[in-house]
């Protein structure tokens, strides 16, 4: 058990170590700045969509084709669920290691088990991040089997289903308005995926020693179609816009919107999936939530067809989403670099 716990950044933090060991040591070009700088202090922010308005949709087009990431607000999810998701993650990772290494992570399972962890890639030459996290395997619902969650949190297991559910419609609900505004059949991205792959991911991020040298979670963007986050009040999740990084910062009640790769295959890159980050602070540990809605393993994902031209030729090739999800955990995210791989060159 004490090897396992040492390989905790949670208990690795709670010793007070004043020196950020070598393997989680971000090379110079990865690291973030040391503090905001003027210029990033007057960029702008992610868009913020209120989905009960009018004019929801022309909004989600514009987010989608300018920042690939926005907010949604006006969602229909009760603020109170949200509230217990984060409630319950931070009761999990509050509690005694040996209770948390109950349902540890199964290395045997390879990349990305269900459960408690530390370490998602199967590179064991990467980087670490600067994170713990708990996931859980939630769709279809074959998959989903609560006694591999918490026992000792009451409600959480209850909970996470309650959350699966509400963020699976809510996911379903975007798509249609995201394939409306190509002018795609509302429900085309979603026939698209087939039948949703869900996984819920509890992160927390530990005080750092030397958080400018040191990343929470480094720079990629998402694999599958589309991923819904929320996060608590202490901030810490960065979007690439223009070469910049800007800071996204919590909005009440609010739940980010971040496309994923297999949407800007569909897409033909028309929409773009956000490249993200989190970075850690000295002083305070943040918590976020990210409900990932994705292909099942043996979907091939094309392009739409409707949204070629002689103009607007094919950029991507058709991919069978298993073999995508394979290339990133072997190669690691870094930016973009798998969907890169997929460009036709013309």
């Amino acid at each position: 058990m004490e090897a396992a716990a040492a390989a905790r950044v949670q208990a690795l933090a709670e010793t007070g170590v004043s020196r950020l060991p070598a393997q989680y040591i971000q090379p110079p070009e990865h690291r973030p700045a040391p503090s905001p700088s003027p210029v990033a202090a007057a960029a702008p922010s992610v868009p913020v969509v209120d989905l009960s308005s009018p004019a929801a949709a022309d909004a989600v087009r514009a987010a989608c084709a300018d920042w690939g990431a926005f907010h949604v607000v006006g969602h229909g999810v009760p603020g109170e669920l949200l509230d217990a998701v984060r409630g319950a993650g931070l009761a999990f990772f509050r509690a005694p290691m040996e209770d948390k290494l109950r349902f540890a992570c199964d290395p045997a399972r390879g990349a990305a088990a269900e459960g408690y962890g530390s370490r998602m890639l199967a590179n064991d030459d990467s980087v670490l991040d600067w994170r713990d996290y708990f996931d859980h395997h939630t769709l279809p619902e074959s998959r989903r089997d609560p006694a591999h969650w918490p026992d000792f949190v009451p409600g959480y297991r209850d909970t996470i289903v309650k959350y699966s559910d509400s963020m699976k419609d809510l996911a379903q609900r975007l798509l249609c308005i995201i394939s409306g505004s190509l002018n795609l059949p509302p429900s085309y991205i979603e026939e698209a995926v087939g039948e949703v792959y869900q996984n819920i991911t509890i992160s927390y991020y530990s005080p750092c020693p030397q958080p400018d040298l040191a990343l929470g979670l480094q720079s990629h963007s998402d694999m599958g179609a589309i991923t819904l986050l929320i996060q608590d009040d202490v901030g810490g999740l960065e979007v690439l816009k223009d070469g910049m990084w800007i800071p996204v910062a919590p909005v009440p009640n609010g739940i980010l919107v971040i496309l994923a790769d297999q949407t800007e295959i569909i897409t033909n890159g028309r929409y773009k999936s956000s490249v993200h980050r989190a970075v850690v602070n000295a002083e305070r540990a943040r918590l976020s939530v990210a409900t990932f809605y994705d292909p099942s393993k043996s979907r091939k994902i094309c392009t739409a067809p409707q949204l070629l031209s002689k103009d607007e030729p094919q950029k991507y090739r058709d991919v069978v989403y298993g073999d995508y999800v394979s290339s990133w955990y072997s190669k690691g995210p870094e930016g973009k670099r798998n969907i890169d791989a997929l460009l036709i060159q013309g």
